[in-house]
């Protein structure tokens, strides 16, 4: 993967090479790249995440190797997912052939293999995880802005899913409730529909969360453990997903699973980026 994890996804015991294989051998193209030839430069923009079919890729930040990708590896999705410029150079060291989806051949293999979807928040949850216990361990948890507020889902986006939940509206929460508390179990994610909540480690605020934003779902992902504690800033209300919601969301509503994805893949590089 071309994140600061310098384990390719392959490694990781939630990858699937064989729903992988199927998502880009349906929707993708086939490349080869040359021996020394680059997939993408750090720094770069690209929409183009890879499965690698024959060869071996050298993962480079600032000339220094990160890591060697093998045969049915991805690399290079976070570019797709978070649609920011590449933190890692991808080359070559030999004749190499790969499967590739573009961003919309990504969004078309989500809607066709939902699993892929969990795959990789499965994938990048353990990452965040990962992080965050080196933070603790090394009492370098990042800080918040107080004007940095954390969303996920645009107006129409939260709509639809409160309509979804006609049976079970969003409820109320006053203001300094604790919402969930760090170390317990997770049954729930919550999608804040109004007001504002506080995220933090360890007494630490580490994000602010805003309208459209959600808090709790790398429980659901996992079901793991709570990584953080959430308490309602103000007034607020928040709309409940339980793990068999999530499943059905991610399913049913491809849209939902992007943007999931992608704020989980958010948290990540920024909190790999304050690492540093």
């Amino acid at each position: 993967m071309e994140l600061d994890f310098t384990q390719p996804a392959a490694q990781d015991e939630a990858y699937d090479p064989e729903v992988a294989r199927k998502c880009f051998e349906s929707f993708g193209k086939t490349e080869n790249m040359a021996e020394m030839e680059s997939f993408f430069l750090e720094g770069q923009s690209s929409e183009k995440m890879y499965l690698l079919v024959e060869g071996e890729v050298s993962l480079l930040r600032n000339k220094k190797t990160l890591d060697i990708v093998k045969p049915g590896e991805i690399f290079g999705e976070m570019a797709v997912i978070t649609q920011q410029p590449r933190t890692a150079t991808a080359m070559a060291r030999k004749f190499c052939q790969a499967l590739v989806l573009d961003a919309k051949q990504f969004q078309q293999a989500i809607q066709a293999t939902p699993e892929f979807a969990l795959m990789l928040m499965n994938i990048v949850n353990h990452r965040l995880r990962l992080t965050l216990a080196l933070m603790k361990q090394t009492a370098s948890l990042p800080s918040t802005d107080d004007r940095d507020e954390f969303t996920v889902f645009d107006k129409r986006m939260t709509e639809e899913l409160v309509a979804a939940f006609r049976s079970r509206p969003p409820q109320a929460f006053p203001a300094s409730r604790m919402i969930m508390k760090e170390g317990d179990a997770g049954k729930n994610m919550y999608i804040l529909i109004r007001g504002k909540v506080t995220v933090s480690i360890q007494g630490n605020i580490v994000e602010r969360v805003g309208p459209g934003g959600v808090f709790g779902e790398m429980a659901l992902v996992d079901q793991g453990t709570r990584a953080a504690s959430a308490t309602a800033a103000t007034d607020c209300q928040l709309l409940t997903i339980t793990r068999p919601d999530f499943l059905d969301l991610v399913k049913n509503k491809p849209g939902f699973a992007v943007s999931l994805l992608k704020a989980i893949a958010e948290r990540l590089r920024n909190m790999t980026m304050q690492k540093k």
